[in-house]
């Protein structure tokens, strides 16, 4: 008789990247400020450009709360998209940032959450996704999204003494945690490690974030063509200054001629 399988040696979803992602990052707007943050833009808008959409979570919900609008998905992982599709009544789309320019003025509103911006590291790389995200909006049309201001120095939290323990799918523990490698140019390269409770490792995923400044970022969206309408230093409409960790945007495509 063939013996069950070792959920640590053997192929199981709870290793999967975007499984796991999942499990660290329920959507909820009902318990999570930022979450509740996006949901009022997502419901007050007519058509929905998520561009970094994962697994499809922030959609899915926002459809299941009764959104009767157009919404769209954009991301590159094919993984992430697998779990997405699992909602038809949405429009899942594989492609980076830059593929938004496949659209011409079609959007209300498009987002950019769970820190998905800081993803884009290249000063090229940002100044094709803005231009292509800005292509997609119709004119008047808003590109939310937030950044981890560099002066609150997040990546100093991210080392083992603050591993997460989770379930995993099938009730078997996990714990991931994330490691910083290098720090440039404000740039912070970094990896997270999935391990089983005796620390077999099962997974690392290397990574790279860019951390912008407020200036830095304001002109690289000024340089877009974007107007900007709101920024914020939390989730709650607080200024953006020396104690915020946050930088909130709302920017806006203006609404006259391109």
């Amino acid at each position: 008789m063939p013996s069950d399988p070792d959920p640590y040696t053997d192929p199981h979803p709870y290793v999967d990247a975007a499984a796991l992602y999942d499990l660290l990052n329920p959507w909820d707007p009902d318990l999570y400020p930022g979450d509740r943050f996006y949901a009022g833009l997502l419901a007050a808008a007519g058509s929905v450009l998520d561009v970094g959409c994962g697994t499809g979570a922030m959609l899915h919900r926002t459809r299941a709360d009764g959104h009767r609008g157009r919404l769209v998905g954009l991301d590159p992982d094919p993984d992430a998209l697998a779990r997405a599709r699992r909602r038809t009544d949405v429009e899942w789309v594989e492609a980076a940032a830059t593929g938004a320019a496949a659209w011409d003025g079609e959007f209300d509103l498009a987002v950019m959450t769970g820190h998905a911006f800081q993803f884009l590291v290249a000063d090229e790389e940002i100044r094709a996704s803005l231009a292509a995200v800005r292509a997609a909006l119709r004119p008047g049309g808003r590109f939310a999204f937030e950044t981890r201001h560099p002066q609150a120095r997040a990546w100093e939290e991210w080392n083992p003494a603050n591993a997460a323990d989770v379930t995993g799918p099938g009730g078997r523990p996990l714990r991931v945690w994330h490691q910083v490698d290098s720090v440039a140019g404000g740039v912070v390269a970094f990896h997270g490690t999935t391990a089983a409770p005796d620390g077999t490792v099962l997974r690392v995923d290397r990574a790279e974030l860019r951390f912008l400044d407020p200036a830095a970022l304001n002109s690289l969206l000024a340089e877009a063509g974007y107007e900007i309408e709101a920024q914020y230093g939390d989730w709650v409409g607080g200024a953006l200054d020396a104690a915020s960790r946050e930088i909130v945007t709302v920017a806006r495509r203006p609404a006259g001629p391109a």
